[in-house]
This record gives structure tokens, sequence and C-alpha cells, in this order.
């Protein structure tokens, strides 16, 4: 099939048209995230050729993810695959023209520069606000456009963000909301309202991509699928003291607001304080007989009574059956050392 059948229907879109699919294919987009944003992002972005798609995750597939994570199936989660990697496979099965790199990695200041570099436009299909102020504050300096994007129950909420032209995520934001918030584990989420929220995620996007930033709405989309209302709302005037796109200081990217260890969001604990490489084979074998393993290429996962501790490659590790960050700590030193 060549690529002008494959895309002949953006293509005759006029406000997208020939030029628009050649920019497309010539752009990198970065998604940080693979969930049910991320994948709904993944899969329209790569269907409709963007050149490269850099896919950057933490965590691996687990079977709660199927009913709202579109790219995965059963074998992915049996497997307990990197959910970038997973991802990747699929996609390419998809459409073998784009070119996808997964990157099993958690965004953190350090890496920030190599995850994110070269990216046309930055994709939000993350779970907390630590890690958005941080796109945030690479993508203003770096005058890089990123998505926001949000869902939690029958709820979601999208939001542009173009530096130098338009309000950024701080000034909408200027600190994280305090309090426990609600997430897809204590209030549930719908699929619908993800795929909502990653596709007009990507639709935006792809504006970007092909040279249409002019016709990016700057609105912010806000919608209960479930009782309503939908709505958008004009994006605020940019804040001249906002501590990002302001006054210019990017403490979230030079880590002075980073914490040690980030809660997952669903009765787990993410360790991400180690950096040295584990060698997995080596820690399967110290681990057999002390309880259940499972490993691939890419993580091993080990599970004790109540624990499930699942080791990637490059020491960090998701402690499972508890949130509390002192017990998470203990389990990792006992089982996989400091």
């Amino acid at each position: 099939m060549s690529s002008q059948e494959r895309f002949s229907r953006q293509i005759r879109f006029a406000p997208f048209g020939q030029e628009g699919q050649e920019r497309l294919a010539a752009s990198t987009a970065v998604i940080v995230g693979c969930g049910a944003l991320g994948t709904v992002q993944a899969q329209l972005l790569a269907r409709a050729g963007v050149g490269r798609l850099r896919l950057v995750d933490r965590d691996y597939v687990e079977e709660s993810n199927l009913q709202r994570q579109v790219l995965y199936t059963e074998e992915d989660a049996r497997d307990g695959l990197p959910k970038a990697e997973a991802a990747r496979r699929h996609l390419v099965e998809a459409n073998s023209g784009v070119d996808v790199q997964a990157l099993v990695a958690d965004l953190n200041p350090a890496d920030a520069e190599e995850l994110l570099g070269g990216a046309h436009v930055i994709l939000d299909g993350t779970d907390n606000f630590e890690t958005r102020m941080l796109i945030n504050d690479y993508a203003v300096r770096e005058s890089v456009p990123w998505i926001y994007g949000a869902a939690v129950g029958s709820y979601g909420i999208a939001m542009p963000v173009l530096p130098d032209d338009s309000a950024c995520f701080r000034c909408v934001y200027p600190e994280p909301p305090a309090g426990v918030q609600p997430t897809c584990e204590t209030a549930g989420v719908l699929g619908p309202v993800t795929s909502v929220i990653g596709s007009i995620q990507a639709m935006e996007a792809m504006k970007i991509l092909a040279g249409r930033a002019e016709s990016v709405r700057r609105k912010i989309f806000r919608g209960d699928l479930w009782d309503g209302p939908i709505r958008e709302t004009a994006m605020p005037e940019r804040d001249p003291e906002c501590p990002a796109c302001g006054r210019r200081e990017f403490r979230y990217l030079q880590g002075e607001k980073r914490a040690p260890v980030s809660l997952c969001g669903r009765n787990a604990v993410q360790i991400h304080e180690r950096t040295r490489p584990v060698d997995l084979k080596d820690l399967a074998a110290r681990l057999a007989g002390l309880g259940t393993v499972r490993a691939n290429e890419f993580a091993l996962r080990f599970a004790e009574g109540a624990y499930e501790v699942t080791v990637f490659a490059d020491g960090r590790a998701i402690v499972k059956g508890t949130v509390d960050v002192g017990v998470a700590r203990s389990l990792y030193s006992r089982f996989v050392g400091n």
C-alpha cells in the first residue's frame, strides 16, 4: 500500500492537506506515560503517519489496564511486558513506516534532556502533577509545545501549552492541588473518557506537527461524560509572575521539587533513587526459592506474601502491596540490595 493511499482520507481534509502530511511525517512526538491516555494518543499518531514516536513509561501491563488502555492484550498482561515495549510492538504492526522508540524509564530531572530532547511536541499521559510540572519546565525552557490531559471517574480535562504564545501549565496551576486527590485506583475511570481526552490531545498535537499551530484551540476542555456538563473555557492570560514562563525559575527541572519516592496511586510505591543497573538474571537466581519469580529481558517480578516487587534493569522498582515508603524501602533493600 502506498503512503498516498494509506493517508488519503486525512490528506483530503483541506486544512490538513498534502503539506500537513509531509510535515507530520518529518516530525517527532514524545508521549510520556503509556496508560489510558497515552495508548490512545500513540495509536492515533502512529496511524496518522507521524515520522518518529518516542514512548516513555515506567510501568508494566496488568490485567486491570485492559479495560481502557487500548493497545494492550491479555498476552501482554500475562507476560508482564513494560507498557512502552508492548505499545511499540503493536504500533509497528499497525504502521511499519513509523519509527517507534520504546523507553522503559521514569522521567526525572536527570534524564529529561535525553527522554524529551528533539521533540516537536510532548503529550501528557502521566498520572501525577509532579511529572507534569517537570514537563512544563522543560517545554517552557526549550519552547516545545505540549498537551496536558487527565481523566478520572467520568471526568476529563485537556489543555494545550504553547510556550511564548499561551499561558503555561503553572500559570493555571501554580502549585499541585493540596490534599488527597481522587485517582483511578480510588474513584475508577471509564474507557470512553480516556479515549475522548486522548483523542483531543492527539488532535491538537497533529495540528502542531502539521504546521497548523494557529488552529490549536487556546481552550481548556472539561467534561463529565456521565452527568455533564461538557464545556470549553478560554485559557487565562500568561502570568508575568508565573514561576516558569514569567520568572523562568525551573525548580522541577532542577530537581528541587522531586521527592525521592513517588506513590503510584494504586497501593504501590515506586523506588527511583537508585540509578545503577541491575543484572536481572543474577537477581532471579538469587531470589529463586524465596518466592515466585517471573522475569523477561526488561524486568523481574518477585512475589512474597502480600508484596510484589517489580525491578527494572535500571535499578528502579515498583513495590505493590503497600503505600508505606519505609516498608517499600525495606523490601527493596532486603531483596535487591542497597
